[in-house]
């Protein structure tokens, strides 16, 4: 078996423990817009959550959007008609965001918020929220949805999740698969097993995640786990390899790599019926697949062309054509919702980068320029890669716009994390 495929294949998994990840923006736009986002009038005791202050942390980590810090703000108005204009146009800000949080005798919240143009001095956006406390965040991050989508015409993906596995070697349980928001925060903790946890993927509305894990007798088995009832069950467990489970897009059928008749090659599992199917018959490595969203085809790496590069499966009539050509190592793809980009591990004179192909246009860009790069997971809404990484030796999550011009890492605060995983829309 090829060198290559055995390093993806044993990669001893990583990470944290009951921690959140940590934000730190790296890189981002010149051109970034400038919004100012005035800290949310309080009526009473203040909330255990700063809202205004999750939407502007959202909104800063897109790099789309510059908010101006509140100790700069030359005035803190609570409702629009209170907006004194001048004050943004000498702060240059293209808009201003400001809302309420009052507290209700039930002991929730209404948040209420209201997005203006400055320039035109008109409301462009309002709304409001009835929340509890434990709520807060949540509410934060779907008005940074909205304000997202209202000035960039991009749904915002604030309100997803992100999917890991961590190892915390002092632990009686080492390896843990978590997932967390999208900005790092309110960890929660799936499994935790004294064995490696792979290849962790979500289904396509959020309620289950697939994954490979190595407990009981040490070999590799595929398992579908719920996530509100913690429901799990063993959905593959042949003789030799079990790995890289991918949800089609409609939540039926599970596509993995398999290599009970020798080879590894994909397979896809019919998740009702239990029906298997292999799709790949080659004499090469055939691992990896993704689905694209027609839900007919698969992208998947191979080696049939002499080196690992990325494919097109048709399902329908079995045929693979050839993706990439730039280099002599591409693999472990992932495709944007809009089927367009493809995104994957591209090696660089000994180096492992995140590469996206046009797939329109033919058109290839590395985007990050670090040397240990992997797992690339797309966000929903595409504008943003996540993926594993080495800083000072020890594994970190970064993400990068898909122009490669906004950068952030995701550090953790008690060890290594990788294989990350960006949830659908949730």
């Amino acid at each position: 078996m090829k060198k290559w495929f055995l390093a993806a294949w044993l990669t001893v998994l990583t990470s944290l423990a009951q921690a959140n990840l940590v934000i730190e923006i790296t890189q981002g736009r010149d051109d970034a817009m400038p919004l100012a986002i005035v800290p949310f009038a309080v009526d009473g005791a203040p909330p255990a959550e700063d809202v205004a202050g999750i939407v502007a942390a959202d909104l800063h980590r897109s790099g789309q959007f510059a908010p101006i810090e509140p100790r700069d703000l030359l005035s803190r108005p609570g409702r629009g008609q209170d907006i004194i204009w001048r004050d943004f146009r000498v702060m240059k800000s293209d808009y201003v965001l400001l809302g309420r949080v009052l507290p209700q005798p039930d002991k929730n919240y209404r948040i209420e918020y209201e997005l203006h143009d400055v320039s035109r001095e008109a409301q462009v956006l309002a709304a409001h929220y009835t929340a509890t406390p434990d709520q807060l965040r949540d509410v934060a991050h779907s008005i940074a949805d909205k304000v997202f989508e209202q000035l960039t015409g991009i749904q915002g993906a604030f309100s997803t999740k992100l999917l890991y596995v961590t190892m915390n070697e002092r632990d009686r349980f080492p390896f843990q698969l978590q997932y967390a928001d999208a900005d790092g925060h309110r960890v929660n903790t799936i499994l935790r097993s004294r064995e490696p946890i792979m290849s962790p993927s979500w289904s396509p509305d959020g309620s289950r995640v697939a994954y490979v894990s190595f407990e009981g007798d040490g070999l590799p088995k595929i398992y579908v786990h719920q996530l509100a009832t913690s429901e799990r069950r063993v959905v593959s467990q042949g003789q030799g390899i079990n790995g890289a489970p991918a949800w089609s897009p409609d939540g039926t059928r599970l596509a993995m790599t398999l290599s009970r008749d020798g080879t590894p090659q994909i397979y896809t599992l019919d998740l009702h019926s239990g029906a298997l199917t292999r799709q790949t018959r080659s004499n090469a490595i055939d691992t990896e697949p993704r689905w694209l969203p027609d839900g007919q085809s698969l992208i998947f790496t191979s080696n049939r062309g002499g080196g690992p590069q990325i494919y097109r499966l048709n399902l329908r009539d079995g045929t693979a054509r050839r993706l990439t050509f730039e280099g002599s190592y591409n693999a472990r793809a992932d495709i944007t919702p809009d089927g367009r980009h493809l995104v994957f591990v591209h090696r660089n004179g000994g180096q492992f980068r995140i590469g996206v192909q046009d797939l329109k246009r033919g058109t290839f860009n590395v985007v990050t320029g670090s040397n240990m790069d992997e797992s690339p997971s797309v966000a929903p809404n595409g504008t943003m890669i996540i993926y594993g990484t080495q800083s000072d030796g020890k594994g970190v999550l970064e993400a990068v716009s898909i122009d490669g011009r906004v950068k952030v890492r995701l550090p953790s605060r008690e060890g290594e994390v990788r294989e990350p995983a960006w949830s659908p829309f949730l």
